[in-house]
């Protein structure tokens, strides 16, 4: 098969990240990759794996993971969704011989990607005529694939992110060393519940019992802070399955900003650190991170302090608060429920000076578009609503009329786009010296508009 060939034979499973409404339960079975799995000799169990769930941060934080684990001498397979540019993002290999990628070291190449499929093909499709919980989705089957080459390169530590929720997403399949809970907040509500407890108990599904396995520890979970009701969800799952939980705040402490803090972990006291990414809330998110790191202690896995501080220090995670111009400022945030839109206003304004913004905003439909535009739109001088190449993007004009119905008075310029493109086109050619451009709502806005040269 050529590259473009695997590209199309991927994109014909059924991709619900495409899809605006569908039912969440009778969709999602992890019985059915389950089955899949063990007619391909069980990738995922050869695997020491770390797993991240959460509503904000969690890919950050298996990024922070993954970059300390790379720095400690460790080949760490990182696994995430969704992508930027390009789905073979979501797979990589971080470690002393990968390759090396301005944005996305280690990431899957093509040749492999083609390999892996023809080699696994076979197996799908004689599963999915006979399967009895119906056909792969799209990220059953990348998820598959992601597993399978892990085994095959020999990872020391595979960092997997959830994709949904966590309870029955494709990931939950791995019997993990350690959990990471990252901030938990309201997104996906009409299928992970209306409530902080209901969501909470999705996301609190990665926890479970380890399966008998030599004298593996039992399941270490870490936590950022979170709402009681989130936190009461957490802490009865965690007793109920016996596992070990630690909480930042509580068990893990943190001072200072991104570019000198310290924090009191559980074993030990790390000072003078320093992160790239921007925002105080990466600032928890790196505690997640040291707090998985050293739960690994429990498995006699020690990672030194240097390689903490090394691994932060170089983390990258495009599309997050990520500068990709200068002149003018452009900053690109994939903030796309009103938690980590009020947690991205909150950054501009105590980490950028600008005399405009421009705010380019695009959301899904499925969103809550009136909640993330009245915390967005009081930053704009100028307003260009867009929407990404996507079934789920809301059109440019249904996003006017909310904002027009929540704030009778606005009286801020609207622009409107049909396409990404022209977003960007519209948007540098408003934008003076000193303007700050800055472009969120959805993460397939960002990588839409991350595409390509800027040409001011």
């Amino acid at each position: 098969m050529t590259y473009p060939e695997v590209t199309q034979y991927l994109e014909s499973f059924i991709n619900y990240e495409k899809i605006a409404s569908w039912p969440y339960k009778e969709s999602l079975k992890l019985e059915r990759l389950r089955d899949f799995l063990a007619e391909i000799g069980n990738p995922q169990d050869n695997l020491k794996c770390i797993h991240v769930a959460g509503t904000k941060g969690k890919g950050s934080t298996c990024a922070f993971i993954a970059y300390i684990l790379k720095a400690s001498g460790f080949k760490a397979g990182l696994y995430t969704s969704p992508h930027l540019a390009d789905f073979r993002e979501r797979i990589r290999i971080l470690g002393a011989r990968t390759r090396y990628s301005k944005d996305f070291e280690g990431m899957i190449s093509q040749e492999e990607l083609v390999s892996l499929v023809e080699e696994l093909k076979p197996a799908i499709e004689k599963y999915n005529q006979n399967s009895q919980y119906g056909p792969l989705s799209f990220f059953e089957v990348y998820t598959a694939l992601a597993f399978a080459y892990f085994k095959k390169e020999k990872v020391d530590f595979a960092v997997l992110e959830t994709g949904l929720g966590g309870r029955l997403d494709a990931t939950n399949i791995v019997n993990p060393l350690v959990c990471a809970i990252t901030s938990i907040s309201y997104d996906h509500t009409h299928k992970l519940g209306n409530t902080i407890k209901e969501i909470s108990g999705e996301k609190a599904g990665i926890i479970k019992r380890q399966k008998a396995k030599g004298k593996r520890q039992n399941l270490i979970v870490i936590s950022a802070p979170q709402e009681k009701e989130a936190i009461e969800v957490i802490s009865s799952r965690c007793k109920q399955e016996k596992v070990k939980l630690y909480l930042v705040g509580k068990d893990l402490t943190f001072v200072g900003n991104r570019k000198n803090f310290k924090v009191n972990g559980i074993f030990h006291r790390y000072p003078d650190l320093k992160i790239r990414l921007i925002g105080k809330h990466q600032l928890i998110n790196a505690a997640v991170a040291i707090g998985t790191i050293e739960a690994l202690r429990h498995y006699d896995i020690k990672i030194s302090t240097d390689a903490i501080r090394k691994g932060l220090s170089d983390t990258l995670w495009p599309g997050r608060c990520e500068i990709i111009n200068r002149v003018p400022l452009v900053v690109l945030d994939g903030a796309q429920n009103v938690s980590s839109s009020i947690a991205l206003k909150n950054t501009i304004r105590e980490n950028f000076k600008y005399k405009n913004l421009i705010l380019v905003l695009g959301i899904s439909k499925d969103k809550d578009i009136p909640g993330i535009c009245s915390e967005l739109t009081s930053l704009a001088d100028e307003l260009i609503l867009t929407q990404a190449k996507n079934p789920r993007a809301a059109r440019a004009d249904f996003l006017e009329k909310v904002i027009k119905k929540q704030t009778p008075g606005f009286r801020k310029p609207v622009i409107k786009t049909a396409t990404v493109a022209e977003a960007k086109t519209k948007a540098l050619s408003l934008a003076k010296s000193q303007d700050l451009i800055l472009v969120c709502g959805s993460l397939f806005v960002v990588g839409e508009f991350r595409n390509g040269k800027i040409q001011s």
